[in-house]
């Protein structure tokens, strides 16, 4: 099953993206997490940083995947009406095609004014391999 997490592109460089995910009720995923308090899900939020690094890194429809997660962090909670950014910037590019990268997903909490870090983390994506 595959999970849009990219509802859109705000900013795209050679290195450089920045994407969003308004997060909404209707996610089937939130309906187990959890029923009476939901959240969108630590591997939803590192799955956001993975796609937004493969809309920057993608060639002509390749497709790229998680390689290695090294580090990641969670924070903030993002709860259904709240909006994920995420900014991935590219480290490494490597000879055998895959990318190492840092991102940053944060969330502007709507009670307060103040933006929180939801997730963090150094991470590789690579070309899928068929053998």
């Amino acid at each position: 099953m595959k999970f849009n997490l990219v509802d859109q592109v705000l900013e795209k460089s050679k290195d450089h993206i920045v994407t969003v995910k308004q997060v909404s009720q209707a996610e089937e995923y939130l309906a187990d997490h959890f029923p009476t308090f939901p959240i969108l899900p630590g591997v939803m939020m590192l799955e956001a940083m993975v796609q937004a690094a493969s809309t920057l890194c993608a060639k002509n429809g390749e497709r790229l995947v998680l390689g290695e997660v090294k580090a990641v962090k969670y924070g903030a909670m993002v709860r259904p009406g709240e909006q994920l950014r995420v900014e991935v910037t590219i480290v490494k590019i490597h000879d055998d095609g895959s990318f190492s990268c840092k991102g940053i997903g944060t969330v502007h909490k709507n009670d307060t004014s103040e933006t929180q870090t939801a997730v963090s983390g150094r991470f590789t994506i690579r070309p899928v391999r068929m053998s």
